[in-house]
């Protein structure tokens, strides 16, 4: 904080006595409101009778009154097409933004919420962001500057008086940003400006731990990618921490609350690569209102779907597949090999079961010279040591379990091993009769060839989103696309330099596979999370495989703070300390320990097993609360933390190959603040730019 209340300006005093009482004032009319409503909620604001009188006021009106009246008009209609009882907005948290627009002389007052109130005696406007037209003019206009929109029935035309943000948590405002205001409600009561040089804690941090609202936030070119139309397939595409996520949620929220007959919640889909991002993706709705919409990572996505094709009795899978034979089954370099191999004795045949499809992709899987050839066609992107290790790995699975060979033996105590566990735990035969996840989207597809473009039985998808696109398989997205309903109604989200996978055969082709070849494409220019010196070294990090233009980052930041050992020991030992001291002075601060793999994040782990607030996170089970998340780069990609910490920031872990460096960049944009590069016995990166003297 930099000041308190008694030395604020006159605007700034004036600008929260205006806030608070608008607040006041909303409050009260919510109060009214709930006590005049019947136990249903059919009150006056849903109810036909009170579109009529409107519609009748708006008839009698004259010239200056009758805008206001239309878009009141046009926000109830909307209002009453919706499904269901929609409630009253919470008085604790009303609404997140007021806009103060001055159209002919006639000033009016919108407050941006989750669902709309009017109690226009008052002044009270409540606008669902989703579905109000006067929405538009916040997002795309900031204070002082004219506006012309069309609304339902007329052309609005004015200026934009005042455009603020207002957090709201347990019926008390809390913070104002503005165009030039940064203000803070303290604990004690007290307003003050915020402090710039401040971690960068989400400005719409909630204090009762609720997940953070952003909508209020959304930018013009933001807004612009979320209001395309639902029937228009949209790929977003962007930097770290340009809001690609956000985007695509917020874009599914409003097509649900625009057209929910179309569109019906339960039958929207978000699917995301990697646990800890499905996590966030819920936190992020929660606040939008869709809690219904199913969030998967690819894996249970397409476990359900497997068993919705070929029945619940499915093989046990196999959690641990070996990285290389992961990276083959899903590259573009086989699935190019399976259309042809498959698709001329496929077409036209009757579906096979599941073992029979199996068996074929066995087939497949120990033929060497076929294996040599999707190397071959990969051009560098797979090694040639997967042929013997998809071999090997494949051989094992089509084995007969161990189970099945002792069943001669009824004596059970003789398949227990000396330790007590079942005698094949723990061995090669663990693997026999298992499919990989990896297999689960390459047997749907192959029934999928089989099919003609018949549809497999699964569940129809009215909206698709698809985060971390550029790590979702030519097969799986070939899958997701046969689920989709008549509109193809897609969002699709990603980042060429944030790739970690084998799976990306670029945008083109991904949205052909998933059968919206014509989706408009949305590129987001700005990086709202990183400060200024981390996109700098982000860009650096990438060299030849920086984009052309750089990203754009609105805000500096702290340095970028690089630390070199002798020993790894020495490392640990500095890592360890650092941490205790910045936890115990900024105890609310997210921290993310990002290793190369897990078996470093276990290691590192060890450093801090004495903290509570030092977690272990192995598969994506975040908690997003304050503390250290020790993990591996691979879970935390989509994510985000206040500080980052790259413990190994070593050539042996970042070589300069393509993969170290976009490894390495999606480490170091998952900061939002600061940023610590640590390198211990043993050369650092040179994916790193030298140290200025």
């Amino acid at each position: 904080m930099e000041t308190l209340e008694s030395a604020l300006s006159v605007l700034e005093l004036s600008i929260i006595a205006e806030e608070e009482a608008l607040l006041r004032r909303a409050q009260a009319a919510l109060t009214r409101a709930a006590a005049n409503a019947p136990p249903t909620r059919s009150r006056d604001l849903l109810s036909i009778d009170a579109l009529r009188a409107l519609r009748d006021d708006a008839k009698a009106a004259s010239a200056d009154d009758l805008p206001p009246l239309l878009l009141e008009l046009s926000i109830r209609q909307s209002l009453l097409a919706r499904a269901g009882d929609a409630p009253l907005p919470d008085a604790r948290a009303p609404y997140m933004a007021h806009l103060r627009v001055d159209e002919g002389g006639a000033t009016k007052d919108y407050l941006l919420g989750k669902c709309s109130f009017l109690e226009t005696g008052a002044g009270v406007r409540i606008v669902d962001w989703r579905v109000a037209p006067i929405a538009q003019v916040f997002y795309r206009y900031r204070e002082g500057d004219d506006y012309e929109e069309a609304f339902p029935g007329r052309t609005a035309e004015g200026s934009v008086v005042a455009r603020r943000i207002t957090v709201i948590a347990g019926g008390e405002l809390q913070k104002i940003l503005g165009d030039g205001v940064a203000l803070t409600r303290s604990a004690a009561g007290t307003w003050a400006r915020e402090a710039h040089g401040a971690p960068a804690f989400t400005p719409l941090e909630a204090s009762d731990g609720a997940p953070p609202d952003v909508t209020a936030l959304l930018d013009a070119e933001q807004f612009a990618a979320i209001s395309a139309p639902a029937e228009q397939p949209l790929v977003v595409l962007g930097s770290a921490g340009s809001g690609k996520t956000t985007v695509a949620l917020h874009r599914l929220a409003r097509i649900a609350a625009s057209e929910p007959g179309r569109f019906p919640l339960a039958s929207m889909a978000v699917v995301v690569p990697e646990e800890g991002l499905a996590r966030l993706s819920r936190r992020l709705l929660m606040p939008l209102g869709v809690g219904e919409t199913q969030v998967r990572t690819l894996d249970t996505w397409f476990h359900a779907a497997a068993r919705c094709a070929f029945g619940k009795a499915l093989p046990p899978m196999f959690g641990d597949t070996p990285p290389l034979v992961a990276s083959l089954k899903r590259s573009p370099a086989l699935f190019d090999g399976l259309c042809e191999r498959l698709g001329a004795h496929a077409r036209g045949r009757p579906r096979q079961t599941l073992m029979r499809l199996r068996a074929q992709l066995a087939d497949a899987f120990t033929d060497r010279a076929f294996l040599a050839s999707v190397v071959a066609r990969s051009s560098g992107a797979l090694s040639a040591s997967a042929i013997e290790e998809t071999v090997r790995h494949t051989m094992m699975q089509v084995s007969a379990p161990l189970a099945k060979e002792l069943r001669a033996i009824t004596d059970d105590a003789r398949k227990v091993a000396i330790d007590g566990l079942p005698i094949g735990q723990g061995t090669p035969g663990d693997v026999a009769g298992t499919l990989d996840f990896e297999e689960l989207p390459i047997l749907l597809f192959s029934q999928q060839l089989r099919s003609q473009g018949a549809p497999l039985g699964l569940p129809t998808i009215s909206h698709l989103v698809v985060d971390e696109a550029e790590d979702v398989s030519l097969f799986e997205l070939a899958v997701l696309g046969s689920a989709l309903g008549e509109g193809r109604s897609v969002t699709l989200a990603g980042d060429e330099a944030q790739q970690t996978t084998s799976s990306f055969a670029g945008f083109a082709r991904s949205l052909h596979a998933l059968g919206v070849a014509n989706a408009t494409q949305c590129r987001l220019e700005v990086s709202y999370r990183c400060p200024a010196p981390v996109t700098e070294l982000a860009r650096a990090i990438l060299g030849p495989l920086a984009p052309e233009a750089p990203a754009r980052a609105p805000r500096n930041g702290p340095p970028v703070q690089r630390f070199a050992f002798p020993t790894e020991q020495q490392s640990q030992i500095f890592l360890s300390g650092a941490l205790r001291s910045l936890l115990d002075r900024e105890p609310r601060a997210s921290v993310g320990v990002l290793a190369r793999d897990l078996a470093a994040a276990r290691r590192i782990h060890e450093l801090l097993r004495d903290r509570s607030d030092a977690r272990l996170v192995l598969h994506g089970d975040f908690t997003f609360a304050p503390g250290v998340d020790v993990t591996d780069v691979e879970s935390a990609k989509g994510l985000e933390f206040d500080y980052v910490v790259v413990p190994d920031a070593t050539a042996e872990a970042y070589p300069v190959t393509h993969d170290a460096r976009r490894r390495l960049h999606v480490a170091v944009t998952r900061t939002s603040h600061a940023l610590w590069l640590i390198a211990g016995g043993a050369a650092t990166s040179a994916l790193l730019p030298p140290l200025e003297c």
